[in-house]
Formats: structure tokens, C-alpha cells, sequence
């Protein structure tokens, strides 16, 4: 096993906040792997690079010899975390908690170890609370110290309603810790108070507190906002290779080397040298890097190869998809035919990418997002830089 100083030095790499130093340094020096739990509640079906920065610190755990707990909070779904919210977050159905928890997993398993992770699901000790048990948890921690959070104490100035069950939430997820004996848990910079109500708990059930480490929220691609589907600024873990590839390679040269703190398996020395270099080298082996990672390194390198014959050489890949759709002889909208071929999410999204300018049809921009196609024939439609479709409409 690496050696404590150096274990740390990789622990803290690009992390916010690491509290309890000094005791998960006594704890690494025992030479004993570490119990690291990072708890997720499955509120999201489709992840993106912004969730992995998490999962992606655990996987250094594991690779550093640790046991890493997956910890999926089915039975804290149900309540709803409350963290920057501005109202009561909506619960979700066990349906809804189900699917989105198994999406989490098959996704997560692109990063981490398999046989090195350990999956829990809340509800197997927090379905089996009494009246009595969870009288005993909320003895543990006064209201006055909950209500210093600042998301609470702004609701409460304006008179935004504040349900009592968000108050338990912060305790319910520091009996995870308890429950699991964790000696680390991770989680985002704005998970930072429930963190540490986590450590107050374990010490009032008899436990040494764990260690806390907060990880920042990544920024997405316009390098200003956090990585939000709603900002648009989003890089989705499923997204096809060249989708994936063209979005790295968008984003600023300062971005890039956050994205290889955060994301990359290379190590900061090997990091210290690529920015020795030409930083377009830099950020094409980082779209690589995480192409690779999401699908294949035969993806990554026909990503690379489609991305310089699109925009290097200002043509259109060798490669495009060809579709066949049958024709009853009436228009057929444009907007209505992208999200049937897969080339936006629903009819809506594919109306705002058109009147946004970003499709064209045989290399003519359409912005009327109620353009329809009416003749029988074959089109190449092209949405935004990267997305090619040669459509049949027979």
C-alpha cells in the first residue's frame, strides 16, 4: 500500500475540503483499508461528467487499496434532500427510485471496480426504524444547530415553507455512517453541512468520527456555470463518442486542466508535463482519455478521426449514419422527425435547437421550427457541429 503521506497527497487532489486530517492520517498509517462511502440519491436517470467527479475520486480509493461503498439512498429518495432548494423538494415514487437507482449503477460501473465496490441501499436499516429509534437519532442534534444551514434560514426569511421532515433529512443520512462504520465519506462542496451533522452522529452512536472530503461542483463546458442539463452546458456519460469528443475539445485550455485534475486517471506528474506542451495535444488526449472510458478506445480514436475530417479539414466524416422512413405522401415536420431518429431528446428540444440555428438540412440552416419536409428523397440533416444523418424518406 502507498505510503500515508503520498495516499494523501492523491486523496486530496482536487478536492474542496479535507476534515479530520489528522485522524485519517493515524488511520492510513494503520495500514487497514478504509471504509469510503459516497451516498446518492437517485434522483436522475441520465448522468454526466459532473456526477463522475465523485465517483471518479472514489475509484482512487479503491486504486489506493480502500473498500468503497456505493451507498444508494432509496429510503432518503423518499424524503428528498433538501440541499439548495428554495421549496420542498418533491419525493419520488418506489418506481421511480428503482429505475433510476439501477441507471446509477450501470453507469458508475464505467469507472469504478465491480468486485471492489460494495452497493447498500438505505432502506436496510432505515425501513426497519421504530418510533423508538428514530426518537433516539433526532435526541441527538438540537434544531437550533439545523437551522443555521443557510438554505433553512433563507426559506424561513421568506416565508418559504420548511417541512419538518427536511430538518431530519441531514440525520438520517448521518446514520448511513453509522450503519456502514464509514471511515471516509465524500460528497459535493454543497453537501458540505449534512457532511458534517454525519460526524456528530457517529460520535453520539459510540463511533470515531469519520473524515469528510468535499469535492467542487465541476463547471460545464461554457466554463461558468456548474454542469447542468438545464444550462445546457453538459457533457452526458451517454452521449455518442463524437458528441462526447467535439464537446471536449470546446472547452478553454484553463477548463481543460480542471477536467484532467478531476476526471483523469493520469497522474499530476504526467499531468505537469502535458501542460509543457502544446495544449491542443493536452485536450485531444483528454477527449480520449474520456471517451475511452465511456465506450471504447475504438471509439475515442474514430471520434478523433471524424472530429478532424469535420472541422480540421472542414468536410463531413467518411461514416454517416444512413435511416429509412416510410412516407404516406403528407409533410412531415422536421422538429417531429429529429426525435424519432434519435437526433433530440423530444419534439421540444429539437424546436429549440432548430430556431436556435443549429440544424441544417442539405447544408441549409432551417430556423422555422415548424419547417416540414415534403418530398419523398434522401436529406443529410446535420444538428450542430457534430451530428450527421443521411434520412431516406421513401
Amino acid at each position: 500500500m502507498m505510503a500515508p503521506e503520498k495516499q494523501l497527497d492523491e486523496i486530496k487532489r482536487g478536492s474542496v475540503e479535507l476534515i479530520g486530517e489528522a485522524e485519517l492520517k493515524e488511520k492510513l498509517k494503520a495500514g487497514k483499508p478504509l471504509r469510503v462511502k459516497a451516498g446518492f440519491d437517485p434522483t436522475a436517470p441520465d448522468l454526466h461528467l459532473g456526477h463522475m467527479v465523485l465517483i471518479h475520486k472514489l475509484r482512487q480509493f479503491q486504486d489506493l487499496g480502500h473498500q468503497v461503498i456505493f451507498l444508494i439512498g432509496d429510503f432518503t429518495a423518499s424524503v428528498g434532500d433538501p440541499s439548495g432548494r428554495s421549496k420542498t423538494r418533491p419525493a419520488l415514487t418506489p418506481d421511480e427510485i428503482k429505475a433510476n437507482a439501477k441507471t446509477y449503477t450501470d453507469q458508475a460501473f464505467k469507472v469504478l471496480d465491480r468486485n471492489k465496490t460494495e452497493i447498500r441501499f438505505n432502506t436496510e436499516w432505515l425501513a426497519k426504524f421504530t418510533p423508538t429509534d428514530f426518537i433516539k437519532l433526532t435526541s441527538q442534534y438540537t434544531v437550533a444547530r439545523l437551522l443555521e444551514r443557510d438554505d433553512f434560514g433563507k426559506r424561513l426569511k421568506e416565508q418559504q415553507p420548511l417541512s419538518l421532515h427536511e430538518l431530519i433529512y441531514p440525520l438520517l443520512q448521518g446514520y448511513d455512517s453509522v450503519a456502514l462504520k464509514a471511515d471516509v465519506e465524500l460528497g459535493g462542496q454543497d453537501q458540505k453541512f449534512n457532511l458534517v451533522v454525519a460526524r456528530e452522529i457517529q460520535r453520539a452512536y459510540g463511533q470515531s468520527a469519520e473524515a469528510l472530503l468535499t469535492m467542487p461542483l465541476l463547471e460545464g463546458t461554457d466554463g461558468v456555470q456548474k454542469m447542468s442539463k438545464s444550462y445546457g452546458n453538459y457533457i452526458g456519460i451517454t452521449e455518442p463518442p463524437q458528441e462526447m469528443f467535439g464537446k471536449l475539445l470546446s472547452i478553454t485550455d484553463d477548463l481543460m486542466w480542471r477536467y484532467y485534475e478531476l476526471l483523469s486517471t493520469k497522474t499530476l506528474d504526467e499531468i505537469k508535463s502535458l501542460k509543457a506542451g502544446h495544449p491542443k495535444l493536452a485536450k485531444v488526449a483528454l477527449a480520449k482519455e474520456v471517451v475511452a472510458r465511456f465506450h471504447s478506445e475504438q471509439a475515442a480514436d474514430e471520434a478523433e478521426k471524424n472530429f478532424e475530417q469535420v472541422f480540421a479539414q472542414k468536410g463531413k466524416p467518411d461514416e454517416i449514419e444512413e435511416k429509412q422512413i416510410k412516407s404516406d405522401g403528407s409533410p412531415k415536420e422536421l422538429a417531429i422527425l429529429m426525435a424519432e431518429l434519435g437526433l433530440a431528446k423530444s419534439n421540444s428540444e429539437a424546436r429549440r435547437l432548430i430556431s436556435q440555428g443549429g440544424v441544417r438540412v442539405d447544408d441549409v440552416v432551417i430556423k422555422d421550427a415548424k419547417h416540414s419536409i415534403v418530398n419523398k428523397g434522401d436529406y443529410l440533416l446535420q444538428v450542430g457541429k457534430r451530428r450527421f444523418l443521411k434520412l431516406s424518406l421513401q
